[in-house]
């Protein structure tokens, strides 16, 4: 069972979820500078910051990412690790990492989660929790 929570401004918002112990915070940001809408392309950056507050040491295995347009267009991403890496968590530790997608509309949604696995090899999967994607001061509406 998760928890999500919805902080920040609404400029700058941070999405969070709790699933079995491990915290996973969102930060998703616009990348002006990068995108070109004439020719249909946003780019977007977020950093994800992944906690373990539990008791048991965990590596994250992999991700699965569902992500989609503002005309419901869905893509599904699914891979080892994330930017190069599988963290191994022990308890309170942490790990941060910024990532990117380029979108064909200008705003959408981000979803998915992380395949965890834990020292004695259980494995288990944690929510990332659902963030808007959408140009600072546009009008929001989750898809």
């Amino acid at each position: 069972m998760s928890r999500i929570r919805r902080r920040g401004t609404p400029d700058n918002p941070v999405y969070e979820a709790r699933t079995r112990d491990i915290v996973v915070r969102v930060a998703p940001s616009y990348l002006a500078e990068s995108s070109s809408p004439d020719e249909g392309r946003w780019n977007w950056a977020y950093t994800i910051e992944i906690e373990n507050h539990g008791t048991e040491t965990v590596t994250l295995i992999s991700r699965h990412w569902i992500i989609t347009d503002a005309w419901n267009r869905v893509e599904e991403v699914k891979g080892a690790g994330v930017v190069g890496e599988q963290p191994h968590l022990k308890p309170r530790e942490a790990f941060r990492y910024t990532s990117g997608c380029p979108l064909g509309t200008s705003s959408g949604a981000m979803r998915g989660s992380y395949q965890m696995l834990t020292d004695e090899g259980e494995a288990f999967d944690v929510e990332i929790p659902a963030f808007s994607l959408h140009l600072p001061g546009a009008m929001r509406r989750m898809n």
